[in-house]
């Protein structure tokens, strides 16, 4: 009989195979076979037996986080981000190219991130780079390829301004530049889809009523921009990711895109899911984002084209900031930075209104772990199977939260789930078969291939 590092016996997992009693068998930090049943004949160094109310996921993949470090690191920093990460359940991110400084979009700010993240990682952190005007000029493009040799797993863009000055936002005809030269080595690029003509013909942002700051931000900013990067991945031919999408109005022209055999992926976001402008409060800029939280209407389709398939993950856009940044005490939606911190409430906050609709542990998987495995392009992660990296999160799906913002490892204490009580506690997360240690950063950075 094979002596193994590990054996975790489960009589509940979720595997690609479905919900099952299984005994997963680790050596050298991967998985090396999933066993029927949770006592099947095998041999461990170390064994891990689940509680009766516990079950085995794999461990979640956020590819939509904002470190902010180097530059910004007071907003967030790998330590952080990375702990924060372990304590929901999630074992591997993809950091997006801003708002550090300088940001992702030269192989010299790619060096400085890693640098910086290198000692300080809790989980598996990967890296996207960024389409800015500076690299997606005709002739001008060496940095996008520079970068794509270096290992990022794609390339963030913004069609409208990005809140930040030393990341701009692409023009149409820039952002085909951009994605005629990703096309060109195989790359995706992934978006920021609001359109600035309809933002700027919008009424401005002010105030502390949450309508007024909706009104700043029409579902048609959403719909145009997509429609943009539809077309323009129908013409050249290269990948397109949808990022957070919040306007249900868009989903007929995915459909008919995927339909058409557009290269295109989509994403949303457990606030989009899970919250609704009408319950939000007058000030709350905790609450505020780009683009925003809409009607619960709203929210009822992106849950059905998210249980549809339409919607191909759910990953969190934790995007921080200092307290002040967040205007708590003027409670200005128009001067209020814009950005939700969820990361590490996100599986739990997800998973509460999913059993409320009659979803399962596997659909959460789909959408938390085997989705943003996928749309990355990681490799070795996302599921429990055989062959790939031995990280697994060990939740109480019917444990009951209450979530504490001053508990919470973000750095600030600024969140839109604070108070909120929710279904699901990650109670264990293993990285490469080993328990996180968060006094121990133990993460490797990844990087493409």
């Amino acid at each position: 009989m094979t002596h193994h590092d590990l054996l975790i016996r489960a009589a509940r997992a979720v595997t690609p195979d479905g919900e099952r009693a299984v005994t997963v068998a680790v050596s050298g930090g991967r998985t090396v076979a999933v066993l029927p049943g949770a006592d099947a004949a095998a041999s461990g160094a170390r064994e891990i037996v689940l509680a009766g109310d516990e079950v085995l996921l794999p461990g979640l993949v956020d590819s939509h986080v904002h470190v902010n470090e180097p530059g910004r690191t007071e907003w967030e920093g790998f330590a952080s981000a990375t702990r924060a990460a372990a304590l929901g359940g999630v074992t591997t991110i993809v950091d997006m190219p801003l708002n550090s400084v300088p940001p992702t979009t030269t192989v010299e700010g790619l060096a400085a991130k890693r640098a910086v993240a290198r000692a300080r990682v809790s989980v598996d952190v990967g890296f996207w780079g960024g389409a800015v005007p500076e690299n997606s000029q005709p002739g001008e493009t060496k940095e996008l390829t520079a970068l794509h040799e270096q290992g990022v797993y794609g390339f963030k863009a913004f069609l409208s301004p990005s809140g930040v000055d030393e990341f701009g936002h692409l023009s149409p005809t820039e952002l085909a530049t951009a994605m005629e030269a990703i096309g060109a080595f195989g790359g995706q690029i992934i978006v920021h889809a609001e359109d600035p003509g309809v933002l700027d013909g919008a009424p401005a942002a002010h105030g502390r009523d949450y309508a007024d700051f909706l009104a700043s931000r029409p579902d048609e900013a959403e719909h145009a921009a997509i429609a943009l990067v539809i077309e323009t991945a129908r013409r050249t031919g290269t990948r397109a990711h949808v990022l957070h999408l919040s306007s249900a109005s868009a989903l007929p022209l995915i459909s008919q895109a995927r339909a058409d055999g557009v290269p295109l992926t989509v994403e949303t976001c457990p606030h989009y899911l899970t919250l609704a402008a009408e319950t939000i409060p007058a000030g709350a800029t905790q609450y505020k984002c780009c683009p925003p939280i809409r009607s619960s209407a709203n929210r009822d389709l992106l849950w059905r084209a998210l249980m549809d398939g339409l919607i191909d993950c759910v990953v969190s856009d934790h995007s921080p900031s200092t307290a002040d940044l967040k205007d708590l005490d003027t409670g200005d939606f128009g001067t209020a930075w814009g950005g939700v911190s969820g990361l590490q409430v996100g599986f739990s906050a997800v998973w509460t209104e999913a059993r409320r609709r009659g979803a399962t542990l596997s659909d959460m998987v789909r959408w938390m772990a085997e989705g943003p495995t996928r749309v990355a392009g990681l490799r070795g992660k996302g599921a429990i199977a055989e062959g790939n990296d031995a990280d697994f999160a060990i939740v109480a799906p019917d444990e009951t939260i209450r979530v504490d913002v001053r508990e919470l490892a973000h750095k600030n204490p600024v969140s839109a789930y604070d108070g909120a009580e929710l279904q699901g506690r990650v109670r264990r997360t293993l990285l490469r078969g080993a328990e996180i240690d968060l006094d121990q950063p133990s993460g490797h950075l990844l990087t493409r291939d």
